[in-house]
């Protein structure tokens, strides 16, 4: 995924996950993390935007789904969706090459 990370990276990819059930997040998430990194990986490549994910950006990639109108922060289940993404993120930077499955990006 691109850096810097951006509060909008955040808000959007938490969105997305607000949209489906609870149950479908946590692999929506990863879905979203991964094509984000497939993206940064194209457009590094090919030095054109991924058709599928975008720049690489977490925000790009989520925005390839719907997006729920964005509530303040004490609706709980946005508050949710945003630690989803938050962990994953935190994860991610510990260790990017088994947070992705496949390798860091280069």
């Amino acid at each position: 995924m691109r850096r810097p990370v951006l509060p909008g990276d955040i808000t959007s990819t938490a969105r997305a996950l607000l949209a489906v059930a609870p149950a479908q997040r946590r692999a929506l998430c990863e879905r979203i993390f991964a094509g984000a990194g497939q993206a940064l990986r194209h457009t590094r490549r090919t030095r054109r935007l991924c058709p599928d994910w975008g720049d690489g950006s977490l925000s790009a990639a989520a925005r390839k789904f719907t997006l729920a109108d964005e509530p303040f922060y004490d609706a709980a289940p946005y508050l949710a969706c945003t630690r989803l993404v938050l962990a994953r993120l935190a994860r991610h930077l510990r260790d990017p090459a088994a947070a992705e499955g496949h390798g860091a990006d280069p």
